[in-house]
């Protein structure tokens, strides 16, 4: 005979449960992303030197490097392996951040989410390609002959300094995209926004003034114009997924 008192799940044995569903799949999804990342890593250091002679070309190329330490020239290596290497596995990173997030929305927020993994990957490149071509070309000049005086670039700074400018500009790049997805689930409205639009020009400010190593205004004004501009645009688009939901 059946036992009448046997016990039942509680409500805190499901969240556990449930909770430890989620940590299994986020370490998966981690996982994955990180041998792709690591793969990229690999394969770039194979290939360092035509990307950093790439990297160069604003100040000249490598021949316009000197180092001063015995180990300088190996972390540069690995500095542009790494920021190559994310470039290379941003498009499997991307998915699987957006593989994580979807079991929890519904059939038509799926859609939305994986419609917009190409415009994702294309705003972040963007954003590489605005750095490189646009702002590193500004700053250089200026940092290197600052008071007139003469500056040996050394590749521990320069690769230090370039690769974290394009890395944070190709994500800050993201947010038009980003929250044009928020607007379509239903998590931001476009009217608070633009209410917010005084505080969301100091934030950019900010960020410009963090992300470009610079007191020189014009530099940071080359970056924090996009960047208002890009809030405008989110603003835009936002407005634009509100009427298609």
């Amino acid at each position: 005979m059946q036992n009448s008192f046997e016990t039942q799940p509680s409500p805190l044995d499901e969240l556990f449960s449930a909770l430890e569903e989620h940590i299994t799949e986020l370490r998966k999804r981690i996982l994955i992303a990180a041998a792709g990342f690591i793969t990229a890593v690999v394969l770039c250091l194979f290939f360092s030197e035509p990307i950093m002679d790439f990297l160069c070309r604003p100040i000249g190329g490598l021949k316009s490097l000197t180092a001063i330490e015995i180990t300088e020239n190996v972390s540069a290596v690995f500095d542009v392996a790494m920021l190559a290497g994310f470039i290379l596995s941003f498009p499997l990173i991307a998915y699987e951040a957006f593989a994580f997030i979807l079991p929890g929305l519904k059939t038509e927020e799926k859609a939305v989410l994986f419609r917009f993994l190409p415009p994702v990957i294309l705003f972040f490149l963007a954003g590489i390609c605005f750095a490189f071509f646009i702002v590193l070309p500004a700053a250089i000049p200026f940092l290197t002959s600052f008071m007139g005086i003469k500056t040996e670039i050394r590749p521990s700074d320069y690769i230090s300094f370039s690769t974290n400018l394009i890395f944070w500009i190709g994500i800050v790049f993201e947010m038009p995209v980003i929250i044009f997805i928020a607007a379509r689930l239903h998590l931001v409205r476009s009217a608070q926004l633009l209410k917010n639009w005084r505080q969301a020009v100091v934030v950019c400010a900010v960020l410009a003034m963090l992300i470009t190593p610079t007191v020189d205004p014009v530099n940071m004004l080359l970056l924090m114009v996009p960047l208002i501009a890009l809030y405008f645009l989110s603003i835009l688009g936002a407005k634009l997924a509100e009427r298609k939901s």
